[in-house]
């Protein structure tokens, strides 16, 4: 088959990268245009073209399909199947309908639940047990379409956002490939989702970062693995920022009140509205993260409190 793909991402790449190793012609990459980044500000490549030039393929970075050149473009490549990855913008119903077999996409969760933007980390959020991805065909309703394939994991008690990520990355390739051979096949058998089952994982916001002590010990942990790595949990620590990037609950509860310290040398232990979080990782402002044996070298935390 001819397929066309449309990703930008780090979460796109074992995608592209299973399709590039087939026996399928990837005839063009789309992905959004080349941003700022650094501390140059330096325009940079996604992670999807910087895989796509090396492989020798052709990209396309449109900023949206409002211009009809770009659309007529996509139309000339006379693709039978277009696979969409992360790829940061809402098709309009032409580029939906432009290859023969339509658009197939990967999303990061277990459709009906947590359509949207951020469905990794609300899954950990929300203490999910278990997630994975769902391969779908693509619809202008907003991650709706029917579902063909899901590949499944378990969200274990230490797991992060950011560790799902990368498990999620390659399911997904690898549950791409099973359905792109049905499709050959023609074994492809789709299902509706229930629009009853339906949540929504919205957009990350920079405020969810802040951590109220006064919360149970269980949603502070969730909070923290669920935003490691964008934007990171934090609390004041006598009076400057320090984000949290690990945590862990912390079985025999310790008589502390909410945001209240107690180290003994070799832990740190906060105290929360119930229960008591152990933090594993943090970082100060200006400096790089460490575990918390290497910041127990340099400060003294017992008895002060977070967040004030």
């Amino acid at each position: 088959m001819k397929i066309i793909f449309a990703g930008t991402p780090e979460f796109a790449v074992p995608a592209l990268q299973i399709l590039i190793d087939s026996e399928h012609e990837v005839c063009a990459v789309y992905t959004q245009p080349d941003r700022p980044a650094g501390r140059g500000r330096k325009l940079t490549p996604s992670p999807v073209k910087a895989l796509a030039l090396t492989a020798g393929l052709s990209v396309y970075q449109p900023e949206n399909f409002k211009n009809a050149v770009d659309l007529q473009q996509l139309q000339a490549l006379d693709a039978d199947l277009m696979v969409v990855v992360a790829y940061g913008l809402i098709l309009p119903q032409a580029v939906i309908d432009a290859p023969r077999l339509g658009c197939i996409n990967i999303h990061g969760s277990l459709l009906p639940r947590w359509r949207g933007a951020a469905p990794i980390h609300r899954a950990v959020m929300a203490g999910d047990t278990e997630t994975g991805v769902t391969i779908m065909r693509v619809i202008k309703k907003l991650d709706a379409g029917d579902m063909l394939h899901k590949e499944y994991v378990a969200i274990g008690a230490q797991d992060t956002s950011s560790d799902l990520h990368d498990r999620l990355s390659d399911l997904g390739a690898l549950g791409l490939a099973k359905v792109i051979q049905q499709i050959c096949d023609n074994t492809v058998v789709a299902e509706v989702q229930d629009e009853a089952l339906v949540t929504y994982a919205h957009k990350l916001e920079k405020a969810e970062a802040e951590i109220d002590w006064t919360k149970s010990a269980v949603e502070l942990d969730r909070q923290i693995r669920g935003l490691n790595a964008w934007p990171v949990a934090q609390t004041l620590y006598r009076g400057e920022v320090m984000r949290i990037w690990r945590a862990m609950l912390l079985e025999n509860t310790l008589n502390l009140a909410a945001g209240e310290v107690h180290s003994d040398g070799k832990h740190v232990d906060v105290g929360t509205g119930s229960g008591t979080l152990r933090l594993l990782e943090v970082q100060l402002p200006g400096g790089k993260r460490m575990d918390i044996s290497a910041f127990l070298n340099a400060h003294s935390v017992d008895g002060i409190h977070l967040g004030s």
